[in-house]
């Protein structure tokens, strides 16, 4: 046999152990950045735990395990004491030292042109000292529970390759040194994300050697994608494409787990002039959203039930909290309100709005299941209230900036709380103040000093018992009262992969290749 046709040989038997030893996965996106600290997106963060970690992480259910650190306990009010693991390594061998805890916790908060910044999570933060080699203390300005659910989303950086590097030095793959089970290969916007296993990595070791993540923004292109065999697994399975994969297990597997994502309408309660509001007949009028009652209507007007056995089927939990059942700081009282349209109507007369008015509700089209269905549904069964009710859906990119705009009167939005309602408080309930960091994302611009009272002392209450108390306190008083927002449902996450692989699915929504395995055939 001549030497090349030896290769050719071998090349051929190997390239079936190389992709056995490899995994495909296609994403609805791709990052907007490699930089880990450049955006709070959890598509960006999931990306960033291949090659980075956090001190603590999340697991599956968002349970906090080590990483980094080997543990993150409170010593007293204001300090916390974190044992760093002596196995965590950067992938250029260098140890994880206090030093790089403390430069991450300054870079997080103040990267330049950050469209969603991490500095919620390190604001509290007033000091970082070592105690020892592997021991640091995190000090704060004022008691901080949440912090290290916090810091679980911020990814530790070496100072070495992180001083003085951009955001373009990390999307080029120059800084990127982690301590992750994954090192950079490469990437570029549009374009796949290639990792490799890292041998030296301290934790469990990923099951593939090899990952790519393909961003197939078309759920049905994922679909195809996967019955072509082109990806391995997929995330955000339609419900209708779902059925069918589970029904075929000699071919395809599926995962599934309830989320924490909150689906919900926004409503501008704060202008007097919504720009989306208007009479029947286009004449400018006095904001009715204002009004707690016609609020309270607008939601007894919409049934939950259906959006989520017709539009979803059946995969969503309808929603009266702010948190699915179980989570930290839910109220088992709140349950999702009833629809009820005669009360709806006697809402309205009694506000002043028996006739009425005309109103648009809003949303994107490709960012939720189904959520441009979601929004033309609500429109529909407010039009039987007496409403003139239309739609208008924007792509996501689209849809984000105008929401953060506020050039919306109705929206349809989504949230995670991390990992209490009170996470869902701080951000989409609390005023809006840019001083305190609370309200970031309150498109609606609600506002009810008593709930901000509640809010603002929950967050500082170190007891477990007391701050669920203030918690279920403030959310009673946000959503049975005022109508801050108008929960509906909590989406179902899914994936679907070839047979052989498994996923284990999340509550966090985030797709990673070491939560993906092989299984039998």
């Amino acid at each position: 046999m001549t030497l090349r046709a030896a290769l050719l040989a071998a090349s051929l038997f190997a390239a079936p152990a190389l992709a056995q030893d490899a995994i495909r996965i296609g994403v609805e996106a791709g990052p907007t950045s490699l930089d880990p600290h450049f955006a709070s997106l959890i598509t960006n963060i999931a990306f960033s735990r291949h090659v980075f970690q956090p001190l603590m992480e999340q697991d599956h259910r968002q349970d906090l395990r080590p990483a980094v650190a080997t543990s993150m306990r409170a010593v007293d009010a204001l300090t916390w004491e974190v044992t760093l693991d002596p196995r965590a390594r950067f992938h250029d061998g260098a140890a994880v030292t206090a030093d790089d805890i403390a430069f991450t916790i300054a870079r997080a908060g103040d990267v330049p042109n950050s469209p969603s910044s991490f500095r919620y999570a390190t604001r509290p933060i007033a000091g970082v000292e070592a105690v020892d080699a592997t021991t640091i203390r995190i000090r704060t300005a004022q008691p901080t529970p949440l912090l290290p659910n916090f810091l679980a989303l911020v990814m530790v950086v070496s100072r070495r390759h992180g001083e003085g590097a951009t955001t373009a030095d990390y999307n080029s793959g120059r800084a990127m040194v982690g301590t992750g089970p994954f090192r950079h290969v490469s990437w570029q916007p549009g374009s796949p994300v290639v990792m490799e296993r890292n041998p030296a990595f301290h934790g469990v070791a990923p099951a593939f050697a090899r990952a790519e993540f393909r961003p197939i923004a078309n759920a049905g292109a994922r679909v195809a994608a996967l019955q072509a065999g082109d990806v391995d697994l997929i995330e955000i399975v339609p419900p209708d494409h779902f059925a069918r994969f589970r029904a075929d297990p000699q071919r395809f597997a599926v995962a599934e787990s309830p989320s924490n994502r909150l689906i919900f309408l926004t409503l501008d309660s704060d202008r007097e002039d919504s720009p989306f509001v208007r009479g029947k007949d286009g004449a400018r009028i006095a904001n009715p959203l204002r009004d707690a009652r016609v609020r309270r209507a607008l939601s007894l007007g919409i049934n939950r039930d259906a959006l989520v056995s017709r539009i979803l089927q059946g995969q969503a939990l309808a929603a009266g909290d702010l948190g699915p059942p179980g989570y930290f700081g839910t109220s088992p009282d709140l349950t999702p309100p009833p629809f009820d349209p005669e009360a709806a109507r006697r809402l309205l007369a009694e506000a002043g709005w028996a006739q009425g008015f005309a109103v648009q509700v809003n949303g994107p089209n490709d960012r939720f299941v189904n959520d441009e269905q979601v929004v033309q549904a609500i429109a529909q069964m407010w039009t039987r209230l007496g409403l003139a009710a239309t739609v208008e859906t924007r792509t996501r990119a689209v849809w984000l900036s105008e929401a953060a705009q506020l050039r919306y009167s109705v929206n349809l939005a989504g949230f995670s709380p991390n990992p209490e309602v009170l996470g869902m408080l701080e951000t989409q309930i609390h005023s809006w103040d840019t001083a305190l960091g609370l309200g970031t994302a309150n498109r609606g611009r609600f506002s009810n000093a008593e709930v901000d009272a509640l809010i603002q002392r929950a967050r500082t209450t170190i007891d477990d018992g007391e701050r669920r108390a203030l918690t279920q306190q403030a959310t009673r008083l946000a959503l049975r009262d005022q109508t801050a927002l108008i929960p509906l449902y909590f989406q179902v996450n899914t994936w679907a992969m070839r047979r052989g692989f498994s996923y284990e699915a999340r509550t966090d929504e985030m797709t990673l290749a070491f939560s993906a395995g092989r299984a039998p055939r």
